[in-house]
């Protein structure tokens, strides 16, 4: 069973070019520090991020660059 992306608000870190590293996401209203880009990747249509958060979970999250528009892919937490 496929779950739908859940929408995000994202901060991030702009050097020269805008919203080019995330650095902090607000799931409903919980932020979470991100700690370490563990990694990045680009799609035709989407800018991908996987980041580890304070809360010791790891994030996919998505930036539709033509909407401005961030979503949250999949969440892993370590037990």
């Amino acid at each position: 069973m496929s779950r739908s992306p859940i929408e995000v608000r994202v901060e991030c870190y702009a050097g020269h070019t805008a919203n080019e590293t995330p650095r902090r996401l607000f799931i409903k209203e919980r932020p979470v520090e991100v700690v370490a880009v563990l990694d990045r990747w680009l799609a035709p249509d989407h800018r991908y991020f996987k980041v580890r958060g304070d809360d010791g979970g790891t994030y996919i999250i998505r930036h539709d660059v033509e909407n401005d528009r961030w979503e949250l892919t999949m969440f892993t937490m370590l037990a």
